[in-house]
């Protein structure tokens, strides 16, 4: 097992390599540069001289192709490059914002299992009933409602008109208030979970009505094992894997910053973090925000892998000669 993961985690890095090359040259096709973001209207102030000891400070004197290999070269040493806009390292300026986007993710997954799978097995198992229909009903109003609507709603709602919750922005961490912070992510982590567990509901109701018709599940009934215990422990648990599937590319998504519901609630997390140095032409941030985003989705991937190994042991990555 350990030789297969290693074998998936070298197999990713063309892929990490891929995404670098993409978005080092593709930021560099944006009008203006960071300089020019940097300063404003104050850039064309600058003198010929003041501006080429800019670009020589920022390293944008040489050509794309030799920046692109200093920078990869860096990379390699752990150093992601500096930021011109938070006057930081890119590595301190995305984990200082990961652990936002991080604990959201995860609240949002949570959400979506608890919501998802409870309407996915109760209307595969109550088929062609009323609990069916409302549940395909749920699938359907939360793949249509657009998330910066879901998120709207909510605000207005629960925090404007009843004022349960306090509004969005003055965001607090977890080890500094962990109610006030539970508090302020609980919204958006509602708008996220409610989408994705109109997905999670769909998929395993799908998975559970293939399982159910087994011959293996079949057998557990005429054996005379009560229902729950039929479902629970012979169906579910191989209907799992194509949930676990989405869950890995959700959860992967939703690491690489969910902007719109970040923007909406304000929190600083990698989304909002990713735009903004995108419209402020910060090439490092950039460069560095993706590339981390890109790692998350490999790791994901590996943990997926994993997964899968321990819902069904038939899974072999013994490779067949």
């Amino acid at each position: 097992m350990l030789r297969y993961l290693a074998q998936r985690a070298l197999a990713f890095v063309p892929t990490l390599l891929g995404v670098s090359i993409l978005i080092f040259f593709a930021i560099r096709m944006v009008p203006g540069d960071s300089i020019v973001a940097m300063l404003g209207t104050e850039a064309g102030m600058l003198s010929e001289a003041q501006r080429a000891a800019l670009e020589r400070y920022f390293g944008l004197d040489k050509p794309a192709i030799e920046q692109y290999f200093v920078w990869l070269g860096n990379v390699l040493q752990g150093d992601l490059g500096y930021s011109v806009r938070h006057g930081e390292p890119v590595l301190s300026v995305i984990l200082a914002r990961f652990p936002v986007t991080l604990e959201l993710a995860l609240m949002a997954v949570i959400i979506a299992l608890a919501i998802g799978m409870t309407f996915g097995v109760l209307s595969a198992v109550f088929h062609n009933s009323i609990i069916d229909l409302i549940g395909q009903l749920f699938a359907l109003i939360g793949l249509a409602a657009p998330n910066f609507l879901i998120g709207t709603l909510i605000i207005y709602v629960l925090s404007v008109y009843f004022g349960i919750l306090p509004n969005s922005g003055d965001y607090v961490s977890l080890t500094e208030d962990p109610r006030r912070n539970l508090e302020q992510l609980i919204f958006p982590a509602i708008t996220l979970g409610f989408a994705f567990s109109a997905s999670v509901m769909r998929m395993t109701r799908s998975a559970m009505l293939e399982v159910l018709g087994e011959d293996y599940v079949r057998t557990a009934r005429s054996k005379g094992l009560r229902e729950h215990v039929v479902v629970s422990r012979h169906a579910l648990r191989n209907a799992l894997i194509p949930v676990v599937t989405l869950v890995g590319v959700e959860m992967g998504y939703l690491l690489g910053g969910a902007v719109i519901v970040e923007e909406i609630f304000t929190l600083p997390g990698i989304g909002r973090l990713a735009y903004n140095a995108i419209s402020q032409r910060d090439y490092a941030l950039v460069q560095g925000v993706t590339l981390f985003i890109a790692l998350n989705f490999v790791v994901i991937n590996l943990i997926v892998d994993f997964v899968y190994t321990l819902l069904d042991p038939r899974i072999s990555y013994v490779k067949h000669r």
